[in-house]
């Protein structure tokens, strides 16, 4: 069925925008509703700082940069970086409360509200940053996250080859602000979703601390050798000549964990099971298809992120490719040695061919135990195997060579039930903020 809109001449925003998607009979109701509503443009109740870092021009300096952010909960990963100022380098200083929101637009709903104090923290210039004065941060946060909006920014999109949105449109965007009772509800949903996040992260990094402390590896200290001799008969043996490879660290934790845990390589264990995935670069709707679980939806919480996976043709599906839940998988191309237990939401799903996985009995080894190993330590050494000059890369041969400890099964268990316990309240925190926005998303559309 055809859709139109009848446009008059003067409803053409300044003659700024003339195409037909731009005025989408679905966007004006939108507009309409908000505008009844009473809504305020963001303008009004934030300010915009532009603190740009610039450190002194040719010293070293260090600071702390916003990496990635959760499309679901707005958590961001920071990477702390030392190195000196480039010019055409831009970053943002972001502080405590900011809310900062992408302007990239295939990036869409990246929305974070900073809520530490952290000196030296940025983000590029590819977020925004406003700083509420006449709003809760919190309100304002889910609110830039809310579907109806998401869908107005996008509709702001420029077309060009890198598809964005500008500061001013993000500050023209009208905000609805409703009661102050009805903020403060929406505002105490946040603070409770953030504390199930922090109770998330403190069982995760129990159960790291448990994994070194029983592998002995809580306080063992191996610096990087400033410089090392090997035999020429070991580089013809390993076929490699970069001098990271050969590092002695790896060597002895190699040494310890096979002497002190009876650790084989993973060749050695008949029962696991060593497969790649499925190419597939045709995506469906995901009421059509099922799942396809890629590199870049591994979490780094040894799962996988369920908010943003494309889907396949199930006809398509090779069967002995197909997603078994409790199966493990690692990131092979690019950024390798991440890895994650497959859940059972993503089970008859796919795996893609940028993931290997290990397949065994549960009852042989714990799945939980082995994703997190695999994830902290074993990382280390996949990194150290992978090959690549453009782009690293790990095969199925060079995964077996990685050595794995058998903790005993109690243990094992320990460390499962902590990593459960940290999903399931990343899992309620999720379900807060998605009430929030559910409440937001109702008030704008009625």
């Amino acid at each position: 069925m055809i859709t139109y809109s009848i446009i008059n001449k003067s409803q053409l925003e300044g003659n700024l925008r003339l195409d037909a998607e731009y005025y989408r009979p679905e966007y004006l109701e939108l507009i309409e509703n908000i505008n009844n509503l009473g809504a305020v443009p963001i303008r009004n109740m934030v300010a915009n700082p532009k603190r740009k870092f610039k450190p002194q021009k040719d010293k070293v300096f260090q600071y702390i940069e916003i990496s990635e952010v959760d499309l679901s909960t707005g958590e961001y990963n920071k990477r702390e970086i030392l190195g000196r100022y480039t010019p055409d380098r831009a970053q943002w200083i972001v502080r405590q409360n900011d809310v900062i929101i992408s302007t990239v637009r295939p990036i869409r709903n990246a929305v974070s509200l900073i809520k530490e104090d952290i000196e030296n923290l940025v983000c590029s210039s590819g977020f925004a940053i406003l700083k509420p004065e006449k709003i809760e941060p919190e309100y304002l946060f889910i609110y830039l996250k809310s579907k109806p909006i998401v869908e107005l920014l996008d509709r702001m999109t420029t077309a060009t080859m890198y598809p964005a949105i500008t500061v001013e449109d993000i500050l023209k965007t009208k905000i609805y602000l409703g009661n102050q009772k009805f903020r403060n509800e929406i505002k105490n949903e946040v603070l409770e979703a953030e504390k199930e996040t922090e109770k998330s992260k403190s069982f995760y990094s129990q159960a790291e601390n448990l994994l070194l402390e029983e592998l002995g590896l809580k306080d063992f200290k191996v610096e990087d050798d400033l410089f090392y001799v090997v035999n020429l008969s070991n580089v013809k043996s390993a076929h490699r000549t970069d001098a990271e490879y050969f590092q002695p660290k790896y060597r002895l934790i190699e040494k310890k964990l096979i002497k002190d845990f009876k650790a084989k390589k993973i060749r050695d264990f008949n029962f696991i099971e060593i497969t790649t995935g499925q190419y597939s670069e045709e995506y469906i709707e995901a009421a059509l298809g099922k799942p396809y679980i890629r590199g870049t939806d591994l979490s780094g919480t040894i799962t996988v992120k369920l908010d943003n996976l494309v889907y396949i043709d199930s006809k398509k599906q090779l069967s002995s490719k197909k997603a078994k839940c409790g199966d493990v998988v690692v990131t092979r191309v690019g950024t390798v040695g991440i890895s994650a237990r497959l859940p059972k939401e993503v089970e008859g799903g796919t795996i893609s061919d940028n993931l290997i996985r290990l397949s065994f009995p549960e009852e042989r080894l714990n799945s939980y135990y082995v994703s997190l190993f695999l994830n902290s330590i074993g990382s280390q050494f996949m990194i150290r195997e992978s090959r690549g000059s453009v782009q690293s890369r790990l095969n199925q041969e060079t995964l077996k060579e990685i050595v794995l400890p058998v903790l005993p099964k109690a243990t094992q268990q320990k460390i499962a039930d902590l990593v459960r316990k940290s999903h399931e309240a990343r899992k309620k925190a999720k379900e807060l903020l998605e009430e929030a926005k559910t409440k937001v998303e109702k008030l704008i559309e009625k």
